[in-house]
């Protein structure tokens, strides 16, 4: 009876695998939210365009098997083969910038070539595939250099290895760029030790968006930003004078916004998305989830992703080294920077940038990396062990 007991007792303390249910349920809710809200804003527009009022739905709703296939397969990897392929993964980014930059392998949509494709087929767009290289890179730079991270001068380095890649990327994709770019800083900033230079950094930043906020028109006539830049800023500092061009989007969000109230108008009822906001399931998409849900339906998204970012600190917590730490940091920044500024840009509190929000808005290429990123944060939380 005494080994018995013994046998048991060493079972019960013998470390068990964990695996956060709690991330993998919100990623599923979200996904399943994105369907019913991309249904319902896209149907008019879709019936009218194809005739199929489905066709919007059953493209995301392909594009989410897959990568929910993608995000189990990645999951079930030791997330430490990952760090192997972080220099595959950065050279076949760059190259993959330099083709859609540069040749015709690049497809342009709006005047922007960002989509990869061979003639008039689109496969996917660039920079949602150099988002994960460069996390992962950027993981793998920081683990590398731990003894030495909160040296400038290796900082410097690591920010200056990812540099030619944002560069790429903002050449033609202004917003995926300033993800990039913030998905290093925190990162770093995570990573150091000293943060003083961090907030130095992000104060100097404030002070420069002021000062080109203040003197917009100066600016102008300096010709330092891009004439569609400028137009944006102009915009957002006054759409109603701007009304027939770009503060048209921006106005008709915001009519959105204001008129659902603190329930909405119910799931299906917007009024807004009847022509009236531009493609309204792509960038558009919060601000018709404000208008048939209300105050109380937006204020539960936002907690939803508030709660995945809990789960992200709580498994780079406990992640069994900093490789895999920095991993998940990474993820949890691309999140919560394309959250924020989303919201940001719908209810124009900033310039609007085409960011869409993650796992809801309509893009088949996003919701498949955003799963293969969540697949990777699953594989760290599978590697973390426990006693009873």
């Amino acid at each position: 009876m005494g080994n018995k007991s013994e046998e048991s007792r060493k079972k019960r303390n013998k470390p068990q695998r964990y695996y956060d249910y709690g991330l993998l349920a919100v990623i599923i809710f979200l996904c399943c939210f994105g369907l019913i809200m991309v249904y319902s804003s896209s149907s008019y527009a879709a019936q009218i365009k194809t005739g199929d009022s489905l066709f919007y739905l059953k493209k995301q709703g392909f594009a989410l098997i897959l990568g929910i296939i993608c995000m189990f397969l990645v999951s079930k990897i030791d997330y430490h083969k990952f760090a192997k392929l972080a220099v595959l993964a950065y050279i076949l980014a760059f190259v993959l910038m330099i083709l859609v930059n540069f040749t015709p392998l690049g497809i342009e949509y709006n005047g922007k070539k960002r989509w990869f494709g061979f003639g008039s087929t689109s496969l996917f767009q660039a920079a949602e595939a150099v988002k994960v290289a460069l996390i992962l890179s950027l993981a793998s730079l920081v683990n590398k250099f731990s003894k030495k991270i909160d040296m400038w001068k290796v900082q410097l380095l690591i920010f200056a290895i990812q540099a030619p890649l944002i560069y790429l990327v903002l050449d033609n994709n202004l917003s995926s760029g300033i993800i990039l770019f913030g998905i290093v800083f925190l990162v770093l900033f995570v990573a150091s030790r000293k943060k003083a230079r961090f907030i130095i950094a992000v104060a100097a930043v404030a002070a420069a968006a002021v000062f080109i906020t203040v003197f917009s028109d100066k600016i102008i006539e300096l010709h330092i930003l891009k004439e569609y830049q400028l137009e944006r800023i102009l915009v957002w500092k006054n759409p109603t004078a701007y009304a027939l061009e770009g503060g048209h989007q921006v106005l008709q969000g915001l009519y959105a916004i204001g008129s659902g109230g603190l329930f909405g108008k119910g799931l299906g009822e917007s009024m807004q998305k009847l022509g009236f906001v531009p493609e309204a399931q792509n960038d558009m998409i919060f601000s018709i989830i404000c208008e048939e849900l209300g105050l109380f339906g937006a204020i539960c998204v936002i907690l939803l992703f508030l709660f995945m970012i809990w789960r992200f600190v709580v498994i780079a917590n406990n992640a069994p080294d900093l490789f895999g730490a920095m991993l998940v940091v990474g993820i949890m920044s691309h999140i919560a920077l394309q959250v924020i500024l989303n919201i940001a840009v719908v209810t124009n509190t900033i310039p609007n940038t085409g960011i869409t929000l993650p796992f809801i808005s309509y893009g088949g290429t996003s919701v498949v990396f955003l799963m293969m990123e969540m697949g990777a944060a699953l594989s760290v939380s599978n590697s973390i062990k426990y006693e009873r």
